[in-house]
């Protein structure tokens, strides 16, 4: 399994459309939305800077995991590539987990890149919180991974990427990666996994801590995601 994860790491990272979409381009939203939001001082209760390099953030590692592994996935099994996975020794099991931990690997760059670009700006944490904010925002990513190996098991080649960049799209909309959500829209974004995922960064606000109801929301999604997975692809095994 350690053999598949650390092949589907390096073939996403010599992927030049990945390092594009889901890493440089993240960044130079984040410039646009800083200086979009000119005088404002606050977003969401976070500085500007600091809301906006999350939301960024987010949005790649979000895209990085959804965009590139339902395609992926959904290319193997038109290829024939996954049914002559299940010919080795390697359970089916196996195979969804390293599919969600490689391309939760691979959200780290999106990530990193943008947390960079934030810093530079002038975005000032302790020590502490840039470590906490990087690992939960990769931990976090763990859902959206899950989420891609479902819809990859669930479409077909020529729909995936319409399918998934609807879906992808309309969470981040009504997540708060483009503007901060309140009122009546908060309340339904509550149930949406990129809000609470953006949720994660509200510890780096004085006197506040790890959102937990976030966290619990996320593992719960997590979990419905990875059943769906496994599901679709006991589905994928019946009909090959």
């Amino acid at each position: 399994m350690t053999t598949l994860i650390r092949l589907e790491v390096l073939r996403t990272l010599r992927n030049k459309k990945y390092l594009l979409f889901t890493v440089l381009y993240p960044a130079l939203m984040y410039f646009f939305f800083i200086h979009a939001y000119g005088t404002d001082t606050s977003a969401g209760g976070l500085p500007v800077k600091t809301y906006f390099m999350v939301s960024m953030a987010t949005f790649g590692a979000v895209g990085s995991v959804l965009t590139g592994t339902a395609q992926r996935i959904s290319l193997e099994r038109q290829s024939g590539w996954t049914r002559q996975l299940r010919l080795t020794a390697l359970p089916g099991r196996a195979y969804t987990v390293a599919k969600i931990a490689a391309s939760a690997v691979t959200t780290l760059p999106a990530i990193l890149v943008v947390f960079a670009v934030g810093a530079a700006q002038g975005v000032q944490l302790g020590a502490g919180q840039w470590a906490g904010l990087v690992a939960a925002l990769w931990l976090g990513s763990f859902v959206f991974a899950a989420l891609g190996v479902a819809f990859g098991y669930a479409a077909a080649p020529d729909s995936v990427q319409t399918i998934v960049m609807i879906a992808y799209m309309a969470m981040a909309l009504f997540g708060g990666t483009w503007f901060p959500v309140t009122g009546t829209l908060e309340t339904v974004a509550r149930f949406n996994p990129v809000y609470l995922y953006n949720r994660l960064a509200t510890f780096t606000r004085p006197g506040h801590s790890l959102d937990l109801v976030a966290v619990a929301g996320l593992t719960g999604f997590l979990v419905l995601f990875t059943a769906a997975a496994a599901a679709l692809y006991r589905r994928d095994t019946r009909q090959a």
